[in-house]
């Protein structure tokens, strides 16, 4: 039976000078450093330094989450990233009804300046970049970062990390949208105005295609519709008076890493070409930084099972090398233990661990684009490359990555991927070790991590203990500046930065755009 790439193309058994008739190495690679960024974006990539190691980690409490954090820097992370729990995504104090039987789950929870004091405290924000995986209020825990830095005596334009801030993707694959889509624009590139005025070491947004893999994206439809989200953002901004040179330096992008390596590898070689070839043609981008697709990669956990978990070791080792070869610019590997709960202390060591083996036991760093020139993976970056680049002139037929979304395109395609992955491996066609072949008759017991319940009662308390030593009427006052801002035009950072400098929480600050902006219910397009 002949096989296919996960995105549909016919995979040859064997490759040779024929797949490439035509093909002029001079003219699709190039250099590495070099337009148009195929063999990677500086010219000596791991060569100078590995790759950024980030784990994502985050729960329960913000005590509890600093102290992993220290465990993990203590073992070697070059990185921090941060999860927060559901109703912080959302936009949800604590003790709001909706966050009942949430708090700290599948994250950490922060309701306030407060939490983040006590999430960062030990931690040099000077001396560590942190990745936040927030989206809908990526503005207000940006600045809570900001004030607990200024707190420590660093200043904001000492300060190095990322917030995802890519809100499109949540209509597509993730559901944590709060404001209707236009609104969410503005709040984006309000965020670019103020990093590039007061932080601006800061990676302003990760537009991110990990989400829409995880929902069952092939790896074109991947790159694809990450590609078409960013070229709104870059749109929405050139459009509030932007200059493209001011801004496209600091865009950064996050995508999956997979299993399957070959197609992977191609996939992120693409995924470079094609952007810079955007900036540079569609909006005339100067800078050669503006030109390049600087990415975090996260290894596939829609790929971990439950069933043999410790298999999962060499699902991730895989994955990680394949993100490597491809050139990530930081990587964080899973826990083996995360299709079962939160990591424990040692899965997370050991994910990190894997990281470090790939950087210092092996010579994946040893030379620039290994695979550079090879049959088989120039090949496929062309395929890969044709393919997404026929998904992003669909979504612009619709009138782009909003206009798709609103129609349900980007959705439905992903969700037949996602039913034909599922198809073949109920059939068996697919292969999953340990699900539907190579299964034990008993698994062995696991002890996972679990957040105790009281959590949420703690976080209430504190709350409550907040709202009672605060000045209230200058908190009112501040989050009706908030408000006005919003009905208007001026940036709504800095009226956010002061109500939550006065101790407004994520909830009230995100209520009161709410009052405003309103809330985004997704159309019924079937």
């Amino acid at each position: 039976m002949a096989r296919e790439t996960e995105s549909g193309l016919p995979f040859r058994p064997v490759y040779g000078p024929q797949d490439l008739a035509g093909w002029d190495p001079t003219v699709a690679l190039g250099e590495p450093g070099d337009y148009p960024f195929t063999r990677g974006v500086y010219p000596s990539m791991y060569t100078g330094r590995p790759w950024t190691m980030r784990q994502y980690a985050g729960f329960g409490t913000a005590a509890e989450s600093n102290e992993r954090y220290k465990q993990l820097i203590a073992a070697g992370t070059t990185g921090l990233s941060v999860a927060f729990d559901l109703p912080t995504q959302m936009g949800y104090d604590s003790d709001h009804p909706l966050a009942r039987g949430e708090v700290g789950k599948v994250g950490v929870a922060i309701d306030s300046i407060e939490d983040m004091r006590v999430l960062f405290d030990g931690i040099p924000l000077g001396e560590v970049s942190t990745s936040m995986t927030i989206n809908a209020p990526a503005a207000i825990l940006l600045l809570l970062y900001q004030l607990v830095a200024e707190e420590q005596g660093v200043p904001a334009t000492a300060l190095t990390g990322t917030i995802q801030n890519d809100v499109l993707k949540e209509y597509i694959a993730r559901g944590t949208y709060i404001y209707p889509p236009s609104h969410s624009l503005r709040l984006i590139t309000d965020i670019f105005g103020y990093c590039r005025e007061e932080i601006p070491r800061w990676n302003t947004i990760s537009i991110s295609g990990y989400h829409m893999a995880e929902a069952g994206a092939t790896p074109a439809q991947e790159i694809a519709f990450t590609l078409a989200d960013g070229i709104e953002y870059v749109r929405a901004a050139v459009a509030s008076g932007m200059d493209i040179d001011e801004f496209a330096p600091r865009l950064a992008f996050f995508f999956v890493s997979r299993t399957t390596l070959l197609e992977e590898v191609a996939k992120f070689r693409a995924a470079r070409r094609i952007w810079a070839r955007v900036m540079r043609e569609e909006f005339g981008a100067q800078n050669p930084k503006s030109l390049m697709l600087r990415f975090h990669t996260q290894t596939a956990g829609v790929q971990l099972t439950a069933q043999q978990p410790e298999v999962n070791l060499v699902r991730v080792a895989v994955q990680g090398l394949a993100a490597v070869l491809g050139g990530t610019q930081s990587l964080h590997t899973n826990s083996f233990d995360e299709a079962i709960a939160l990591p424990t202390e040692k899965a997370a060591r050991l994910a990190l661990r894997t990281q470090q083996v790939l950087a210092y036991e092996t010579d994946v760093t040893a030379t620039v684009d290994p695979f550079a020139g090879s049959y088989v993976v120039e090949s496929l970056t062309d395929e890969v490359e044709a393919a997404a680049v026929a998904l992003m002139d669909q979504v612009e037929s619709l009138g782009g990555a909003v206009a798709g979304i609103e129609r349900g395109f980007q959705k439905s395609e992903i969700e037949q991927s996602a039913y034909r992955i599922a198809q073949q491996i109920d059939s068996g066609e697919r292969v999953v070790v340990g699900v539907n072949r190579f299964t034990v008759a008993a698994e062995e017991h696991y002890d996972p991590l679990v957040v105790d319940p009281a959590i949420g009662d703690e976080q209430c308390a504190r709350l409550a203990a907040l709202r009672a030593g605060r000045d209230q009427a200058e908190v009112d006052r501040l989050l009706e500046e908030v408000r006005a801002a919003a009905r208007g035009t001026d940036n709504v950072l800095y009226p956010m930065r002061e109500a939550l400098q006065a101790r407004a929480t994520v909830g009230e600050v995100s209520d009161a755009l709410r009052e405003v902006w309103g809330l985004y219910t997704p159309a019924d397009v079937f």
